[in-house]
């Protein structure tokens, strides 16, 4: 395991992923699965946010607890996937800024084509996390961090369900700064860009599309 890639092998990530993973899971389920296996890799990716202390109040006594310090993460969704593990890790952390970042892969190329870009503002200030299930071929979400970086972001990570080994090292490539977090790194893209042995379209599955 490198600084540049994390691989959440909590038994419980590893066991939703694998349901998530069947052909028959159906979208409800899918949906569900993902929002929770979406805050366990919250956990993860959030084990270094900087802390300070306040005074508090306790039944007993007061005290210098501690408490998160600096301005309020920012989440990134990459549309429309990202949506579902931006459910769940808003859960995990309400008081999180939202930001949106709507790409589509042209299908011909496999390049990302920009469509939406909506972020929260001092992003200079606050620890970015990206969302997107899928670390495919990487291009849309190199592209992704492009923009977040351009709207003034320097602490950045990214957060996905499946990485694979060629998305892994376009990332690398393009964002050595950007540390990934996945469940699982699999065998590799077929020639279509989808990554296998995978899962299919996590946002086709998500929703319930074609």
């Amino acid at each position: 395991m490198s600084e540049h890639l994390t691989i959440v092998d909590h038994p419980l990530v590893q066991h939703k992923l694998t349901l998530m993973r069947q052909e028959g899971t159906p979208t409800a389920g899918f949906r569900q699965l993902l929002r929770e296996i979406s805050q366990l890799l919250a956990y993860e990716v959030t084990r270094e946010l900087e802390m300070t202390t306040k005074t508090i109040t306790t039944p007993m006594q007061d005290m210098d607890a501690p408490v998160l310090a600096g301005k309020k993460l920012a989440l990134i969704s990459i549309l429309r996937a990202g949506n579902g593990l931006l459910d769940g890790v808003l859960e995990l952390i309400p008081s999180a800024r939202v930001g949106f970042v709507g790409l589509y892969r042209d299908e011909e190329t496999l390049q990302p084509v920009q469509y939406y870009f909506k972020v929260p503002e001092a992003m200079e200030d606050r620890l970015v996390i990206a969302v997107d299930p899928m670390l495919a071929t990487g291009n849309s979400s190199v592209a992704a961090i492009d923009l977040l970086k351009k709207s003034g972001a320097k602490n950045i990570r990214f957060l996905c369900l499946l990485a694979s080994p060629e998305g892994v090292a376009r990332m690398k490539e393009a964002h050595p700064d950007v540390p990934i977090i996945t469940a699982s790194l699999d065998e590799k893209l077929n020639d279509k860009g989808y990554i296998v042995p995978g899962l299919g379209d996590a946002g086709d599955r998500m929703f319930g599309t074609k």
